[in-house]
């Protein structure tokens, strides 16, 4: 188990707040974090990405660091435009 692991392992055990929230945060993050990777990968600036989508810069970033409330459809035209295709499933 990694420092990480731990740490939050044993934040959820200490905090019910923390541990309540954190699914719901982590996946958020975890949206955000695999667009910019795929971004980066695609070797497309977050400007490239805007200009492409005909928004701003600064809309594109908040998407990479807060994704908890982005929209489908926005997904969607993001990986699109990355060459990529968005797979949703239900476990």
């Amino acid at each position: 188990m990694s420092d990480l692991q731990k740490y939050i392992s044993k934040r959820k055990n200490a905090d019910n707040e923390f541990e309540d929230g954190f699914e719901e945060g982590y996946q958020a993050f975890k949206i955000g974090a695999l667009l910019k990777q795929a971004r980066e990968a695609s070797g497309l600036t977050q400007e490239k990405i805007a200009e492409k989508l005909h928004t701003k810069k600064s809309a594109i970033s908040r998407i990479e660091n807060h994704a908890e409330d982005i929209k489908l459809s926005t997904l969607e035209k993001f990986v699109s435009v990355l060459g990529r295709k968005l797979e949703v499933s239900i476990r």
